[in-house]
């Protein structure tokens, strides 16, 4: 299963939830999906699946820029945690 993005907006805030397999071939999708949904957005990750080491880093820095990471499956979690500390 490749990427799959449902949008759901509340005027104030888009929710953007990432379903299956994303990877560093995804990332300029996410990069529009970020343009035209700003300034409030949170990503929910309930159901992504697997992830490369590019899209942790691409997490990890919209994390910090002030992107919500909703529901952040563990690992995921531990991996981004990780990289911030490399």
């Amino acid at each position: 299963m490749t990427l799959k993005i449902a949008t759901a907006c509340d005027g104030e805030t888009a929710l953007l939830r990432l379903s299956g397999q994303i990877d560093e071939e995804h990332l300029a999708q996410l990069h529009t999906e970020i343009r035209r949904h700003r300034p409030r957005l949170v990503f929910d990750l309930t159901e992504a699946t697997l992830l490369d080491r590019a899209v942790v880093q691409f997490l990890a820095a919209r994390e910090a820029e002030g992107i919500e990471l909703l529901n952040c499956p563990r690992y995921i979690r531990k991996w981004i945690t990780k990289e911030r500390d490399l």
